[in-house]
């Protein structure tokens, strides 16, 4: 395997974890790039403890020469302390030491199991810091049909089809970005109504299949439309070239396949365009609305899991708040919400 130029200075038994974890374990690179962060900062802190480096220095300090030994010598109370420094003096908020937490436990379950460097992992019982949880943010559905009408840019198809992927399917932005034309399939149903299904390769290389309703449907078959009639589009005949040939379901303006950040800047444009730009948005808050939006309007939980490409039910439990204008409407219809409580007797002597 080629090592990543990132890793390639890390120690060894820290490059072993990193590729463990991707290989192995199917992580993403972000995910596993998260990892090595941590630790980096996590032996960076072990340095400054032990007087071999300083704390202004902290961004740059090499770790590269973190040995087994040292590794090693850290224990529990070396991570609570670590936990602290990052809270105190990094300004790390729980999020972010709760996820550094993790990467230790798993750090260091990885070398008790796999390189047999302890009988039991001195990260074992290290309390996590529970992150404070939080609602997710996500558009009303007014605010979705806002923003569907003022998709107004130069590949108006595409933009619209991929705004449309990601409310009504959820779809994490790795997922959109990796979608081929080959991963559409159209079938029938025993009446012969067609049914449309797509294939997405979501986290941990996890493949699951979403169907198409009939707003995607439509959209797809326009945007396709639009895209396949023109053979300049994907290296078809007549182009110099062939290398811009490509199977994926979304292009560039360079006719290859559509980057992350490119996704991320149509998104931006439309909810500009929609005046919905200042309600801290992004492309992961359309998944947040599509969850939301189902599970809104009656799709069980359990099947919102499958639909969102969750591991553990837990994950797609926070989909389970209520709008305030549902709360708003239960109390409305409390059958006691019309009753006045008169702060006078009734008239007369006490009949």
């Amino acid at each position: 395997m080629t090592e990543n130029k990132n890793y390639s200075t890390a120690p060894q038994s820290i490059r072993d974890f990193i590729y463990y974890e991707q290989i192995v374990k199917g992580r993403s690179e972000l995910t596993v790039k998260n990892y090595f962060n941590d630790l980096k900062s996590f032996f960076r802190f072990y340095k400054i403890k032990n007087g071999l480096a300083n704390e202004k220095d902290f961004s740059t300090i090499d770790i590269s020469d973190i040995s087994d030994d040292d590794i090693k010598s850290v224990d529990l109370q070396y991570a609570q302390e670590f936990l602290i420094f990052m809270q105190t003096k990094m300004a790390n908020q729980q999020k972010a030491r709760y996820r550094k937490a993790v990467t230790l436990r798993q750090f260091y379950k990885f070398l008790t199991n796999n390189k047999n460097m302890f009988e039991v992992s001195p990260m074992a019982n290290l309390e996590l810091p529970s992150p404070k949880p939080a609602l997710p943010k996500y558009l009303t559905l007014e605010q979705s049909l806002e923003l569907l009408v003022n998709i107004d840019t130069p590949d108006q198809k595409r933009d619209y089809c991929i705004i449309v992927f990601f409310l009504n399917c959820g779809m994490r932005l790795s997922e959109l970005v990796g979608i081929n034309l080959s991963d559409i399939r159209k079938t029938r149903d025993r009446d012969g109504n067609e049914i449309y299904s797509m294939k997405v390769l979501g986290k941990g290389s996890k493949e699951r299949i979403i169907y198409l309703n009939d707003a995607c449907v439509n959209a797809y078959n326009d945007y396709i439309s639009s895209e396949i009639t023109d053979p300049k589009v994907r290296g078809e005949k007549g182009m110099r070239d062939m290398s811009a040939q490509t199977d994926a379901l979304f292009l560039s303006r360079r006719r290859t396949r559509i980057s992350n950040r490119r996704v991320q800047q149509i998104v931006e444009e439309c909810l500009k365009k929609s005046g919905l730009d200042n309600m801290g948005l992004s492309v992961h808050k359309l998944r947040h609305t599509a969850a939301t939006l189902m599970y809104q309007n009656g799709v069980d939980v359990r099947v919102l899991k499958d639909v969102l490409g969750h591991e553990n039910l837990n994950t797609t439990q926070i989909y389970t708040h209520v709008s305030n204008a549902q709360m708003e409407n239960a109390m409305k219809k409390n059958p006691l919400a019309s009753v006045n409580h008169k702060t006078e007797k009734n008239n007369g002597s006490g009949h």
